[in-house]
């Protein structure tokens, strides 16, 4: 049964050219497209269109009611399963959003990569918001191939921020419905979540577009960081107020020094194109994994300078499976040293030094519990409490 709404028709709009609100010019771009079967180009987003498009491609009737239903149950268990490191990292921030939303009668979800709910705000019980609340339930699926057009399932055939109002809905049941949907990616560049805030018969009051931009990011940032075990990871911006905050600039480098994935703010930062192979972390920052490893122990950001020229302020942290963070672990040396000039030779003839190979980041995590367990006498115990890990990882290392 259809839930009791009205979607603005092609009869409550005024004579051409004067459509002046988003709903007049989103009824006019349905009829083109569903009645005139025309391209309606510039009267609402493009992404929308091609979304439309799509909807009608795979099947469905605007007018009828989609499935709402969610998926099974072994099918949603798997799905909290496979996700579980995507609610962890977001856990804090949903938490923050959930309260920063509370005045609003706005509704927030995560989704994963296939659209399948993972997390939702509570029903608020206004009979104004029907449609949201038997929509917004954990497992229920909000791909396009099951809702048609929606900005989360936009984001989930795109990758792409997308923001869904009203009748630019395919189904007219969410006619009433406004949505702002942000992508999360992985280490890998993958998609792994969306987060939506939405709302039912009422205008948002505030750039939604933008809150949930921010809290995507947030997360997306956390999440890079817990994939990371054995990464050195760098935090910098131009402005070091701004760094911890989801304005940071973020960049995992592995054993080889090389960069293996850097965040949206870093690609901006570096002048890199986003999604770009490994490179070599000195052909990035300018400086090598030995002149970047001691910032690890760093009490304050440092100022280094990028190849293009730009000042950035630079932290690292570096990270062992177990859990240890060097940058409270162990005390570096506070400034970063010179890069290694030439060695001159003992005699005209002959030949100069070869330059001492860098640390590796496996040698200074195992430098760091050798560290820690001469600073507690070799007590293994003590250490393993230091570090906060197990006493089983201080023996392996120990091992080697």
């Amino acid at each position: 049964m259809r839930a009791p709404h009205r979607t603005l028709s092609t009869q409550d709009l005024p004579p051409q050219p004067f459509f002046q609100t988003p709903e007049q010019r989103a009824a006019l771009a349905r009829q083109r497209f569903f009645e005139e079967q025309q391209h309606p180009a510039g009267l609402v987003s493009e992404a929308v269109i091609r979304s439309w498009g799509r909807s009608r491609t795979l099947g469905h009737a605007s007018h009828k009611m989609p499935a709402l239903d969610p998926v099974n149950r072994s099918a949603l268990s798997a799905a909290l399963a496979r996700n579980r490191r995507l609610l962890e990292a977001a856990h804090g921030d949903l938490q923050q959003l959930e309260a920063a939303l509370a005045g609003t009668a706005s509704r927030l979800m995560l989704t994963d990569a296939h659209g399948v709910i993972v997390h939702a705000s509570r029903g608020t019980g206004d009979p104004e918001q029907k449609v949201l609340d038997a929509a917004t339930r954990v497992g229920v699926q909000l791909a396009e191939e099951v809702l048609g057009t929606n900005a989360p399932g936009i984001v989930v055939q795109t990758g792409m921020a997308c923001t869904v109002q009203c009748c630019e809905h395919f189904y007219e049941v969410f006619g009433q419905v406004r949505c702002a949907a942000a992508p999360i990616h992985d280490v890998h560049g993958r998609l792994v979540g969306v987060l939506d805030v939405s709302t039912e018969s009422r205008a948002f009051g505030f750039d939604a577009a933008a809150v949930v931009g921010v809290y995507a990011t947030s997360i997306e940032n956390r999440l890079l960081q817990a994939q990371s075990d054995e990464h050195l990871v760098l935090h910098f911006q131009a402005a070091p107020a701004l760094l911890g905050t989801p304005m940071e600039g973020l960049a995992g480098v592995d054993h080889g020094g090389r960069v293996v994935w850097v965040n949206a703010t870093g690609h901006s930062l570096l002048g890199r194109p986003s999604r770009q192979e490994v490179a070599p972390v000195e052909e990035l920052f300018g400086h090598g994994l030995a002149q970047l490893l001691p910032l690890c122990g760093a009490t304050e950001a440092l100022r280094l300078q990028l190849p293009s020229g730009l000042g950035i302020w630079v932290r690292a942290t570096l990270g062992l499976r177990d859990g240890i963070d060097f940058r409270h672990a162990v005390a570096w040396p506070a400034t970063v040293p010179p890069a290694p000039g030439p060695v001159p030779a003992a005699e005209p003839e002959a030949p100069a030094p070869a330059p001492a190979a860098a640390p590796s980041l496996a040698q200074t995590q195992q430098r760091l519990i050798e560290d820690a367990l001469q600073a507690n006498g070799g007590n293994v115990a003590r250490t393993a409490r230091q570090l906060g890990v197990s006493r089983g990882l201080v023996y392996r290392h120990l091992r080697k």
